[in-house]
Parts: C-alpha cells; sequence; structure tokens
C-alpha cells in the first residue's frame, strides 16, 4: 500500500506501508543534491557526514517475493546502489557502518554479522518478506559469517557481485555470479578520483609549505627580502606543486605503467617528469637541479603513501620499502633544499 507524506530527504519519494510498519521508498534517479553531494565527498568535503539511517527501503513497489540487498549507510554507496537497480522492486536493508562503504567497513568490523543479524531483526525483514534470503555485497563478505546470520535469523546470506551495476544482471541470473562479477578492478576513472580527493585533503599543508619557503627563501643578506621571498617561494611551491601531483595524481592514474614495483619509485618517475615544468621557469644550474630533484623527492613521498592502500604489497612489504625510501627522500630534499637556496643568491 502506498501512502504519500512530507518527504523528508530529496531521495525519499513516498512511503509504503507493510506488516513492519512504514518503508521509505527512494527514488532511483539522483537530483542536484546527491550529484552536488557525491562531488564535494570526492573532494573529501564533508565526508565523515554523508549518511543515510539506517534501517529498511523500498524500490519500486516491492512485495513478498523481491529481493533483499543489504548495503553500507555510506550515502555513496548507497545512492549507487538506487541508481543501479532502477526499474526494479526491491527491498534495501541498510547497516549502520558509520558512514563507511562496505569494503572499508568489512575490514574495520562495521559491516558486520551482529550489525546484520540485528537490522534484520529491527526492521522486521521476517514480516515484510516470504522468502529468506538477503543479498550481501561479495566485498562485505570478510566482516559477515553466513551460518551465523543463518542460525540467528533463518535468512540465507548470498553474495552479489563486486559492483552495484552488476546487481540487475546478478538478479536476472538467478543470483549466479559471473567470475567478471567477482573481480575486483581500480580502473582509470576510479584513479582519478583517488588523486582529487588527496588535493582537497591537503589543502592546509600545502599552505604550509608556502609559508615555510616564503620564510626561507626571503631570509638573507639585508635581513629579509620580500623580493627574494616571493620569487624564490613562488618557483619552490611550483615544484612542490608538481611533485604533489605526480605523486598524488599520475601515480595512481599511471599506476600499472610506471616502472618498478616500489610506490616511492613510480612517484619519483612520475615527479621526475613533472619536475620538468618547475624547471623550465627557473634560472641557473642550481636553481634548476634544485627545483628539479624537489618534485622527484616530493613525487616520491606522496606516491608511497599509496603502498598500504593496495594489495600490490603486503604489510611487511610496506615497511620493507618505508625502510629504504624514507633516508634517500631525505637526502634528496636536503640536496634540493641547499641547491634551491643557493640558486637565490
Amino acid at each position: 500500500m502506498l501512502l504519500t507524506q512530507h518527504k523528508p530527504k530529496p531521495y525519499v519519494s513516498n512511503w509504503l506501508l507493510t506488516r513492519a510498519g512504514q518503508v521509505a521508498a527512494v527514488k532511483a534517479d539522483w537530483e542536484w543534491p546527491d550529484y552536488w553531494g557525491a562531488a564535494a565527498v570526492r573532494l573529501g568535503i564533508g565526508r565523515d557526514r554523508y549518511t543515510v539511517e539506517p534501517g529498511l527501503y523500498a524500490m519500486g513497489d516491492p512485495g513478498p517475493d523481491s529481493p533483499v540487498l543489504a548495503t553500507a549507510n555510506y550515502k555513496l554507496t548507497f545512492d549507487h546502489l538506487r541508481r543501479a537497480i532502477r526499474g526494479r522492486d526491491a527491498w534495501i536493508l541498510v547497516l549502520d557502518t558509520k558512514g563507511i562503504n562496505v569494503w572499508c567497513a568489512a575490514g574495520k568490523g562495521t559491516f558486520a554479522t551482529s550489525e546484520l543479524v540485528r537490522r534484520i531483526r529491527q526492521a522486521g525483514v521476517d514480516r515484510v518478506v516470504s522468502h529468506r534470503i538477503v543479498i550481501v555485497p561479495q566485498l562485505g563478505a570478510v566482516g559477515v559469517a553466513a551460518h551465523e546470520v543463518r542460525a540467528a535469523t533463518g535468512f540465507r546470506v548470498v553474495f552479489g557481485p563486486v559492483r552495484a551495476d552488476d546487481v540487475p544482471a546478478f538478479l536476472e541470473a538467478g543470483m549466479r555470479a559471473t567470475p567478471a562479477m567477482r573481480t575486483v578492478n581500480f580502473p582509470l576513472g576510479d584513479r582519478f578520483v583517488v588523486g582529487l580527493v588527496e588535493w582537497s585533503r591537503n589543502l592546509k599543508t600545502m599552505g604550509g609549505v608556502l609559508a615555510a619557503l616564503f620564510l626561507v627563501a626571503g631570509v638573507g643578506s639585508g635581513f629579509f627580502s620580500l623580493e627574494r621571498a616571493w620569487s624564490g617561494a613562488s618557483r619552490a611551491f611550483l615544484a612542490y606543486l608538481c611533485g604533489f601531483g605526480a605523486g598524488n595524481t599520475v601515480t595512481p592514474l599511471l599506476l600499472p605503467w610506471l616502472p618498478g614495483r616500489a610506490f616511492s619509485l613510480k612517484g619519483a618517475v612520475a615527479g621526475a617528469f613533472l619536475g620538468l615544468v618547475a624547471v623550465a621557469l627557473a634560472s641557473g644550474p642550481a636553481m634548476c637541479a634544485g627545483l628539479w630533484l624537489g618534485a622527484v623527492a616530493t613525487g616520491s613521498w606522496y606516491g608511497m603513501q599509496f603502498t598500504g592502500a593496495t594489495t600490490y604489497t603486503s604489510p611487511s612489504g610496506v615497511e620493507w620499502e618505508m625502510r629504504r625510501a624514507l633516508p634517500v627522500q631525505a637526502a634528496l630534499v636536503v640536496t634540493a633544499g641547499v641547491l634551491w637556496r643557493a640558486g637565490l643568491g
């Protein structure tokens, strides 16, 4: 039964009256607040507050035979799922993952067996559907013990595909996943987004670097020169930005094609290329060498930050790389600073 009421959220269209009470029916299509929110969190703005209320939601006009899809209460995850199942009747069971996506929440223990059991009981899912199946994203498998869920609720857990876009095909195939649906990919677009987030997260760091460069460049004979401070800081900051972009944008974007396995090396190579931009705007061999080495060191440092967030390396591999890369990076920074400062005269 459909009830039209006040819309508390932009993504809620109306309410359904079920045997378990009223359930919010959500829209499949995104509206401008959804697009704005997605863009903002991609840049790290309001990331910790981008959530939806945990509980049961309806897509379309679901009935007792409609599938139950579990997901996280990180709104971007929720939004991708509701858009992916456009035109279908389904129940969406949102777990309280503290605003964290499924994969990370499963590793952190919030997308977990206990939370899934709690939500099934609190939402009265057994009174809403006649079947006893709940579809859990594959990326949540590490946090969910299917046998414990069944023992506690009577619901059988079926692990769905990695990506929400594959859910319709998964359902059409009788809840059978193809090998492609089980594969975790990191396509070019996703790698680009990773870099964008780092730019917004490091704005304060950038401001601190610029201030420090301005002070160091200005000190000299005659105590402090504003002209020298601006000239030297602007060139060095450009080199820093080249290295930052190399490590945080070029490295994840061109990850498979940059040479070497170590992320510090990949970042250094990217920094060596982008650093040529800063060199082109400098003058004198000392200044050019200092700016180029600074970009290499910065690119290596920021590129290395991704080594713990990838399947390329194990925890021991991360420690191994950092022990070897940090002394080299420090030496490069010192050398670059000396050459840059000498180039200022």
